[in-house]
């Protein structure tokens, strides 16, 4: 079996490398603390090499969020690969790894503390890309949920996959349980929406 760990690969190029220094930079000194000259020192690179694998500050705001929900995604494909003839096991699991994947992630934690005034520079940043982290997500799981046939009309199972991300992201941002647990709800208000197809 494919461990959480397995999923979360390593950098392997200088863009890569980057990014991940930058997450761990804004997780132990915020955001505004992130420099182009500071990044390239911590990587060890020149800093137009920063500016030529990255672009702008917002270009890496950008390019971090979408590595960290390409990172998310990775982790419930997973869950789903793993339980191909059960959706709401599926479902269970991979709620369940996304928040413990949540847990110690340095770029969710300063997510949270943006949206709890520590660093207000990021918070405008993230909240122009969460619609379309909100649209991958859902994308995503609607087709890893489909293949299910969970025998709802499009517009249904729209809903439900909308309410299934919604309320895994609420709790990634506000946990009220173990991941474990919180999975094991999740997936039993998805059963009683989404049926549990055969």
């Amino acid at each position: 079996m494919t461990s959480l760990l397995d999923v979360i690969r390593p950098a392997t190029t200088t863009r890569e490398r980057i990014v991940d220094v930058a997450v761990r930079m804004t997780g132990e000194h915020g955001w505004a603390q992130v420099t182009m000259g500071r990044l390239a020192d911590e990587v060890g690179v020149s800093r137009q090499t920063v500016y030529n694998e990255i672009g702008t500050k917002a270009g890496l705001a950008e390019a971090m969020i979408m590595r960290e929900l390409e990172r998310f995604m990775d982790v419930v494909s997973l869950a789903f690969d793993e339980h191909p003839d059960d959706l709401v096991a599926a479902i269970e699991q991979a709620a369940g790894s996304v928040l413990e994947h949540a847990h110690d992630n340095l770029m969710l934690h300063a997510v949270v503390s943006a949206t709890h005034g520590a660093d207000t520079e990021l918070l405008p940043l993230l909240t122009t890309h969460s619609a379309n982290l909100l649209t991958v997500a859902k994308a995503v799981l609607a087709d890893r949920v489909r293949p299910y046939g969970p025998g709802l009309s499009e517009e249904r199972l729209d809903a439900a996959i909308d309410m299934v991300v919604r309320v895994v992201l609420s709790h990634v941002m506000q946990p009220s349980g173990t991941p474990a647990r919180t999975g094991a709800d999740i997936a039993w208000i998805a059963e009683r929406v989404l049926g549990r197809p055969s």
